[in-house]
C-alpha cells in the first residue's frame, strides 16, 4: 500500500547531485510531492528532504538507488511517525477585505498564524506547521476570497534520534579508514 515517505539524502556539494538523485525518482515513475535542499549540520554536507507516495518497497529501492550515486553519503527513509516537520507557508491576502471583516484575523488568530506586513493593499501573513495546518488556514481564508498569492515550503524534518545518523556513519567509515 503506499503512503507517503521522507527520503533523506545526505551528500557533498557537489554541481549535479539533485539532477542525478531526482532521476532516480523519474526512472521508476515516482513522483516528487516536495523536495527540499540545503546545508546539513555537518559541514561540506548538503540535506535533500525529498517526499513522495509509494510503497515500502519502493522506498527501499529508491534509498538504495540513490545510494549508489558517487557522491552521496547516505539515503535513509522514515514516516511521519519517526521524524518531526515542518513547513512553511506565505499567504497574501487583501487588506480593505481584512479591514471589513473581521472575520479574516479570527481566522488568522485560530491558526496560530501572524501577519507580517500589512499595507494599504494586502496583508502578508507567515503560517509553520504541518501541510495539514498550512492547507486548513489556506482553504478558510479562500473560502471567503480574500487569498491573492500563496507559497508554500517543501517539508524540512529531523529524526526522533539523538544524533544525526551520518554522523555516526562518517565516524565509522574514518575509523576503518584508520584502523
Amino acid at each position: 500500500m503506499e503512503k507517503l515517505y521522507t527520503i533523506l539524502v545526505f551528500s557533498e556539494n557537489i554541481a549535479g547531485i539533485l539532477n542525478q538523485v531526482t532521476a532516480v525518482f523519474t526512472r521508476r515513475q515516482v513522483n516528487i510531492e516536495s523536495l527540499n535542499v540545503s546545508a546539513s549540520s555537518t559541514p561540506g554536507v548538503h540535506k535533500y528532504t525529498i517526499t513522495c507516495y509509494c510503497t515500502e518497497e519502493m522506498a527501499k529501492m529508491l534509498k538504495a538507488q540513490i545510494e549508489k550515486r558517487i557522491d552521496v553519503l547516505q539515503a535513509r527513509y522514515y514516516t511521519d511517525e519517526e521524524i518531526f516537520l515542518q513547513e512553511t507557508s506565505l499567504l497574501k491576502i487583501s487588506a480593505p477585505a481584512m479591514l471589513e471583516n473581521s472575520e479574516v484575523c479570527r481566522i488568522v488568530r485560530h491558526h496560530g498564524a501572524r501577519i507580517v506586513e500589512v499595507n494599504p493593499t494586502y496583508a502578508a501573513v507567515e503560517k509553520t506547521g504541518t501541510t495539514e495546518d498550512i492547507l486548513s488556514l489556506y482553504n478558510a481564508l479562500n473560502k471567503l476570497g480574500v487569498v491573492r498569492q500563496f507559497a508554500r515550503s517543501g517539508r524540512i524534518c529531523i529524526t526522533r534520534g539523538t544524533r544525526e545518523q551520518l554522523d555516526d556513519y562518517l565516524a565509522e567509515r574514518e575509523k576503518e579508514r584508520h584502523g
